[in-house]
């Protein structure tokens, strides 16, 4: 699955897709620790970046990246064209999601 190749654009310079697998769509949905959700509170009042989340959404990216890799190499395909990841916050959770389209570079 590391061999699978992950793109933002939809069309590659010097890269040749020649097949076209179908769309690719994960989520990840982690609920937020209280404590994290009121220190995360407190440093919007006085400034400063919150490491808890950071580290959440860290992982959920690292999750949703291995997710996306493994639905391309089971479609067939070796890489993901026009590939984005979006996070939200909803009642204290956090969720990501991500969508591309799996493709056949050469």
């Amino acid at each position: 699955m590391n061999d699978i190749r992950i793109f933002t654009t939809p069309i590659l310079d010097g890269i040749k897709i020649t097949e076209y697998k179908g769309i690719i769509i994960v989520r990840n949905v982690s609920a937020i620790n209280i404590v994290k959700d009121f220190m995360t509170r407190v440093r919007d009042i006085i400034g400063g970046r919150s490491g808890s989340y950071q580290g959440a959404m860290k992982k959920m990216e690292e999750a949703v990246l291995a997710e996306a890799k493994s639905e391309a190499a089971k479609k067939g395909a070796n890489a993901i064209v026009d590939f984005s990841l979006d996070y939200d916050s909803i009642d204290g959770l956090l969720m990501a999601s991500a969508r591309g389209t799996a493709v056949v570079i050469e």
